[in-house]
């Protein structure tokens, strides 16, 4: 095709670089995990059963053979699991709650172990250990997931489109409103659940490359400090401080009633994995239900924290 000169101007382009440089950007993290297992020839995964059910869907709509393990309160393993030979586990960072010298010892006890950063952007992969990012927990962006490893894949995969998956981005960035975007903001994780194996959008590659991460990275952790100072002596399960923290987990029971009480005055706690309430045990239906993920992320300061701490005080 004739290359164009001149017309209306284009989205900017970035000169910054991405956090993971040689990790290979794929379109969301399901699919990093599905390019890594393709890449290793991976027969077999065990995956937790706390654990939201897009990655069972990939799994089986790509026809490949996985098992179930569970965890326990403390979000680690059940000491008793072991995994078939030769089977790969993904191994799930909890609120970024798992430090690489855990990883590495997981991986000595089942062999072959893949981790899931998504909760833990900013926490390197653990030295020869797989691992899988999501870009869309931590940055507003409409794609976007990294597979760290060595290994390749041999076809060529073709690049996310998103210009019609960016309006709720857009629509919140212009009015501030999340409520009144929500249904958009659903529409398109319901199109990411069925999205096949790509590589990220030009559009996320490049806001990718303008983030400020120290500054990201910097304000989650002092928000994180903030809702610990507060709330750590009232909270149900034992936490520390990651890197550039996701959320700050805090337990309580009955949860999810004070979860609807904080949506009612526009403080919005998602439930990050719904599915658990039937497929796991007490133990991950509890922890599905009673821990609030509450945010720390860099859209807020001490102001908002501070805030965010006395609503939920306010409910216990």
């Amino acid at each position: 095709m004739l290359e164009e000169i001149g017309g209306f101007l284009e989205l900017e382009s970035f000169s910054g670089s991405a956090y993971y440089p040689e990790a290979v950007g794929l379109n969301n993290a399901r699919n990093a995990l599905l390019y890594i297992l393709k890449a290793r020839r991976i027969h077999k995964i065990y995956i937790p059963c706390f654990l939201c059910d897009a990655v069972s869907h990939m799994l089986k709509r790509e026809r490949m053979a996985f098992g179930f393990y569970h965890v326990g309160e403390n979000l680690l393993p059940d000491p008793s699991f072991r995994p078939e030979a030769g089977a790969a586990v993904y191994l799930v960072n909890y609120y970024g709650q798992l430090p690489n010298e855990s990883i590495l010892r997981y991986r000595d006890l089942f062999g072959t172990v893949i981790v899931d950063n998504v909760q833990a952007f900013f926490q390197p992969p653990a030295d020869g250990v797989d691992t899988v990012y999501s870009c869309r927990k931590f940055f507003g962006v409409p794609d976007g997931g990294y597979a760290a490893t060595s290994a390749r894949i041999e076809e060529t995969l073709e690049t996310q489109s998103v210009m019609d998956r960016m309006q709720h981005l857009l629509g919140r960035f212009e009015t501030g409103r999340a409520s009144t975007f929500y249904p958009l903001f659903q529409k398109s994780e319901a199109e990411h659940d069925e999205a096949s194996l790509r590589m990220m959008s030009r559009i996320s590659r490049n806001l990718l490359c303008a983030v400020d991460y120290d500054r990201v990275r910097t304000r989650r952790e002092e928000n994180y400090a903030t809702l610990a100072m507060r709330l750590n002596g009232a909270n149900g399960i034992a936490v520390s401080a990651p890197v550039g923290p996701y959320a700050y987990p805090f337990y309580v029971e009955e949860g999810d009633t004070i979860r609807k009480r904080l949506a009612g005055e526009g403080i919005y706690i998602p439930t990050l994995w719904p599915n658990v309430a039937e497929t796991g045990n007490e133990i991950e239906r509890r922890l599905a239900a009673n821990i609030l993920p509450l945010p720390c992320d860099q859209r807020y300061g001490a102001e908002q924290m501070e805030y965010l701490a006395d609503r939920v005080l306010s409910c216990l």
